[in-house]
């Protein structure tokens, strides 16, 4: 694999953690008997403070707002683009009261880490929403815009330090689709890989790393205070209320979408898949749902079932060629 020697968080030091989780889960399962609707836990599998963090913490109000699930609790399971907490969810195989967001950084996650699970092994319960991409630089940073950026690193790729979620994911992705259209190897930026969009923030504010890349609402806070600049953002055409140009807009080719959405264990029964497919498409319909996707600047985009599963199958061969194509597996 053609990568930086300085990338770091390797999924062996998070394995402990996974390990650890997943008992956890197994106990809420075995106090909770078969009814989703009334337990169910939403694995996020990644840390607090990031993306898929988010959309479990939304879903969970969402849920309990409306009376649709009883009691729904989240749970970090963080390491390896997402692929740990799949392999747990893999564990739980015949349980239906937990479920597991996904979306693009974990496709990436599952290439790049050669992982022998793959969403292939999941059930699909629905597509849910599609996020966006912002290259952000400290307010007190030189760069002062994604010019300034771009000849920093064609001056020296490995001079100017990315953060941003875990290797193959859509940061990384993103990040390395910059590089090729301004004629710089992917292969040589210095790109550093943290478990969360929150550990991202802190290494960008910390000075460890000089551009932080991640979703927007990693950043939201941050942009509206002040203490970070955005330099661009990857969507194809400009998002509401944000006052940024997108890469395309620059004259750059970029506007990969990070989709989120949830799968089930395997082996559960399909009167219970569809309950989930119920749970979820009563929960997108909710006020409470609507106003976070409002607030967060997603962009709805729901699909259940085997559209989804097919979607899925599709998804990984594309974003698995990007990364060939990268040069990053």
């Amino acid at each position: 694999m053609a990568i930086s020697p300085t990338l770091l968080r390797t999924a062996g030091a998070l394995a402990v953690v996974g390990a650890v989780t997943v008992a956890g889960i197994d106990a809420a399962n075995s106090a909770s008997g078969s009814d989703a609707r009334a337990k169910l836990t939403l694995i996020a599998p990644a840390a607090a403070g990031g993306g898929w963090d988010l959309v479990a913490r939304e879903s969970q109000q969402a849920l309990r707002s409306d009376g649709i699930v009883n009691n729904a609790q989240v749970v970090n399971v963080p390491g390896a683009g997402g692929t740990i907490g799949l392999s747990q969810l893999e564990n739980l195989s015949g349980q239906p009261t937990t479920v597991m967001i996904t979306g693009t950084v974990m496709l990436g996650g599952i290439a790049i880490n050669n992982s022998e699970t793959t969403l292939a092994d999941t059930v699909p319960i629905a597509k849910l929403a599609e996020d966006f991409e912002v290259f952000v630089v400290p307010r007190d940073s030189p760069i002062q815009n994604l010019e300034d950026m771009i000849e920093a690193w064609r001056a020296n790729p490995g001079g100017l330090p990315i953060g941003g979620g875990s290797l193959g994911g859509i940061d990384h992705i993103v990040a390395g689709q910059l590089a090729q259209e301004a004629d710089i190897d992917p292969a040589a930026i210095n790109y550093i890989a943290y478990s969360g969009g929150g550990e991202v923030l802190t290494s960008l504010l910390s000075n460890t790393v000089g551009v932080a890349v991640s979703g927007f609402n990693d950043f939201r806070d941050q942009i509206e205070a002040g203490n970070v600049r955005a330099l661009a953002v990857a969507s194809p055409e400009p998002l509401e209320g944000f006052d940024v140009d997108t890469f395309i807009e620059q004259g750059y080719d970029v506007d990969l979408v990070n989709w989120r959405g949830i799968v089930a264990p395997p082996g559960i029964s399909d009167e219970d898949r569809q309950t989930l497919i119920e749970i979820v498409s009563e929960m997108v319909e909710t006020e409470q749902w609507a106003t976070a996707v409002e607030r967060n600047r997603w962009k709805e985009s729901v699909l259940t079932g085997d559209e989804f599963g097919e979607f899925l199958d599709v998804e990984q061969e594309r974003i698995t060629g990007i990364l060939e194509e990268l040069g990053l597996v």
